[in-house]
């Protein structure tokens, strides 16, 4: 393997990590609502940019970042309690509507909240790159893929090991049955949107040592983190990561061997070449579903 192959399959997994984060978001609600939230990507901004402002104000790393992701994970809640379950009973379109509502009204609030400058965050243990396999890669790009795999292996557990996350997953697949179980869809329904929040959120923080942070940074992470989903297979969790992972590598491989002009279009591109060829993603479901 070149050097420079080398370099590009390591910017493309670094990246390819943080679009599986905001994927997993997607699939979670999708699977416990049939919404597709398109203020996830506002959950990535919100981790950023608040971790960023209350690193200004001096509270340690260690601190602003959960700080950051419960605050993130009580914007999702507050998404789901006052806009969505009012709407209970609406249209899927509806519903994804009031999604865009809310994606527009964060930003804007953002803006009021802090500004519309580009902030940077300090990096979790330096700059300096580390060689490997002929490339370098940066300190911070090791920590984006570590707790990516943590999270990865922290909700396989939950799902498998919990009674909530049994919950949430019996929900995913029949609501009616779950409710008649005793399972309180409406709270599992909650609870996705904190969960899928949070993860945002931690995506935000991840990427903001890397490529910095702003009111508006949301809007191209959530639409890569839903090509993602969609290549993956839309509620698929291990679809989310698999088509992150692929999506950030083809991005890598494009913008390298053709031209970072067609960087952001690679994304675009293949989720119309799914919907075409592959309607159901590489892991979803093959069975038709209403969207």
């Amino acid at each position: 393997m070149s050097a420079q192959l080398a370099q590009y399959l390591l910017s493309g997994l670094t990246v390819g990590a943080i679009y599986a984060l905001v994927a997993l978001g997607f699939a979670i609600i999708y699977n416990a609502s049939h919404v597709i939230n398109f203020a996830q990507g506002e959950f990535v901004m919100i981790g950023g940019m608040a971790t960023v402002a209350l690193a200004n104000a001096g509270l340690p790393l260690l601190l602003a970042v959960p700080v950051a992701v419960l605050a993130a994970a009580a914007v999702g809640l507050a998404l789901e309690k006052f806009a969505v379950e009012p709407a209970r009973g609406a249209s899927v379109v509806t519903l994804i509507i009031i999604t865009i509502g809310a994606s527009i009204l964060l930003r804007g609030l953002a803006t009021l909240v802090w500004d519309k400058n580009l902030h940077a965050l300090k990096p979790f243990s330096g700059d300096k790159p580390i060689e490997l396999a002929g490339a370098t890669i940066l300190p911070q790009s090791l920590w984006v893929l570590g707790v990516t795999l943590a999270i990865v292996l922290l909700l396989g557990w939950f799902f498998s090991r919990t009674l909530i996350g049994k919950a949430m997953l019996a929900t995913s697949h029949n609501p009616l049955a779950a409710q008649l179980c005793g399972v309180n869809v409406r709270f599992v329904l909650l609870l996705s949107f904190g969960l899928s929040a949070a993860l945002g959120a931690i995506a935000g923080i991840l990427i903001a040592p890397i490529t910095l942070t702003s009111w508006d940074v949301g809007v191209m992470l959530g639409l890569k983190g839903f090509a993602a989903a969609i290549l993956g297979g839309l509620g698929s969790g291990a679809g989310a990561v698999l088509g992150g992972l692929l999506l950030g590598i083809a991005e890598s491989l494009g913008a390298g061997y053709l031209s970072s002009a067609y960087k952001d279009a690679i994304a675009f591109v293949i989720i119309l070449a799914v919907l075409f060829f592959l309607p159901s993603g590489l892991l979803g479901k093959k069975s038709a579903e209403r969207v």
